[in-house]
């Protein structure tokens, strides 16, 4: 070790030299000794890792850059050989050999060598510790964090941030990074929009993400669906409606399905008003001959011959855009806790008073919190004392869980509210979610509107019914109808997990 440190300081002539190697040597080991304290555990802020694994890397280049910048100031400065600075600044010994075959010279071979491991080691180390969805939902926490939180209770919660928002390839990673660069810059100055516009044009095609695990050529067949919505009267009754969903991709150049949309052979493109893809100018369907047939809508005229660049063959994310980041509509959060028994149906007008709570106009959560225990508990005490004194258990946990909700869907500091970011799967609105083209202001030459029955997707079994198994009937003559109905309770059962 002392003849490793007798090179370094014998080779920082001046004061850059010196500056320099003390730079690169403690860049060096503090790199290491922060990787020990994270593998062990005792570091665990992604927002520190950021910047230890990007600061301690580039000060560590920085300093061998001004060891050398100072050895070659040097010479310039005092006219002196490479040999004859060597000599005055070490013994014959170390001279010995030549200038391949001295001590000096294996020496900084062996420093030259770590040098270069230990950057392409760091670099490696820094993209795979950059690709983990908690650095990216942790380490810009007050930027990331709405997102994050979705995250962590969706359907892909298990699916990391990258293989969506990069994908595969070398020219998808050096994007990624070049787009990271601009959002660190946005985060430092605050040039960042809020809400945080949904990245639609930067997301990679629906081929190379979701199609790596939806295999389309298995989107056939039927699939049972029931939704339980709560009324506002004092039992918060549920209305079961039961659907088909008719999900098959369909054959070529045929209709027969949702899934036909995305089928290879039945190719869909359209042109929007903005990145957002909300306002549908024209939808065009590839026919059986190969043409295309337009349908213009009548109220976007002037958009009419919007760039062709902006032209978009329709794929997954055209209606499944909140597949990760699920951000929820009040109602249906309510609905869910309900039915999940977070809020228990015990409590008169619990659906009322909760959806109450959630969507009055706060600019803290804490001010949110303190609202909504206050709501619940004096309408209760005012209203149903008894209730209020036997069943203070129920409105501790009511209380409790529809804090959680407001938190986990309002973000204050990024300008987050209820139904910020529009869901695009399914038709809340009048020209939402699949009404956006499949509505009447859709036309073709002659006149005739895009379909928009509501039977082309699904069959309706059932609509606000009392019992979520209104429609079950015997489907064979002489079947026991125990017995089926049976399995198909289990069916249902299934179906709203």
């Amino acid at each position: 070790m002392y003849k490793y440190i007798n090179v370094l300081t014998g080779i920082a002539v001046n004061k850059a030299g010196r500056w320099g190697i003390s730079l690169a040597v403690v860049s060096f080991f503090l790199f290491i000794l922060f990787e020990i304290l994270q593998i062990v555990g005792v570091l665990d802020s992604y927002l520190i890792g950021l910047y230890y694994y990007l600061a301690l890397p580039t000060l560590f280049v920085v300093g061998i850059a001004l060891a050398i910048y100072g050895w070659f100031s040097y010479k310039k400065e005092t006219g002196k050989s490479a040999e004859e600075i060597l000599s005055e600044r070490f013994d014959r010994n170390a001279l010995k050999g030549g200038v391949t075959g001295s001590e000096i010279f294996h020496v900084i071979l062996v420093l030259s060598t770590v040098s270069i491991l230990f950057l392409g080691a760091s670099t490696i180390r820094m993209l795979h510790y950059m690709d983990e969805p908690a650095f990216c939902g942790t380490a810009c926490h007050s930027v990331m964090d709405p997102e994050w939180t979705a995250y962590q209770e969706s359907p892909h919660s298990r699916v990391a941030c990258v293989q969506c928002h990069v994908g595969e390839g070398l020219g998808a990673l050096i994007d990624s990074k070049i787009n990271g660069t601009w959002q660190m810059i946005s985060v430092t100055f605050d040039l960042l929009q809020r809400p945080i516009p949904t990245p639609v044009h930067q997301l990679r095609p629906a081929r190379e993400t979701c199609e790596k695990c939806h295999w389309p050529d298995k989107f056939y067949g039927a699939r049972t669906k029931t939704f339980v919505h709560y009324g506002f009267d004092e039992n918060s009754t549920p209305k079961y409606t039961n659907l088909l969903l008719k999900v098959d991709a369909g054959a070529k150049a045929a209709s027969s399905g949702i899934h036909w949309h995305v089928a290879k052979d039945n190719e869909v493109r359209y042109a929007s008003v903005d990145d957002k893809r909300e306002e549908i100018i024209w939808v065009e369907a590839k026919q059986k001959d190969g043409s295309y047939k337009r349908y213009q809508n009548k109220t976007l005229l002037d958009f009419a011959n919007k760039d062709n660049g902006s032209v978009r063959v329709m794929d997954c994310v055209d209606c499944h855009n909140r597949v990760t980041h699920v951000y929820e509509d009040p109602s249906d959060a309510v609905d869910k806790r309900i039915r999940q028994g977070l809020l228990d149906r015990r409590l008169p007008y619990i659906k009322r008073i909760s959806l109450d709570a959630l969507t009055s106009l706060f600019t803290t959560h804490e001010k949110a919190n303190k609202f909504i225990a206050t709501k619940l508990r004096n309408f209760y005490a005012k209203n149903y004392p008894l209730v209020a004194a036997s069943e203070s258990n129920l409105i501790d946990k009511a209380i409790k869980t529809l804090q959680k909700t407001y938190r986990r869907n309002v973000h204050y500091e990024m300008n987050i509210n209820w139904n910020s970011y529009p869901n695009h799967l399914g038709h809340r609105g009048n020209k939402e979610g699949c009404f956006r083209c499949h509505n009447p202001d859709m036309v073709d030459s002659e006149g005739n509107s895009i379909p928009h029955d509501c039977t082309m997707c699904h069959s309706i079994s059932s609509y606000d019914s009392d019992s979520p198994f209104e429609f079950l009937k015997p489907v064979k003559k002489g079947e026991p109808e125990e017995a089926m109905h049976k399995y198909l309770q289990n069916e249902y059962l299934n179906s709203i997990h």
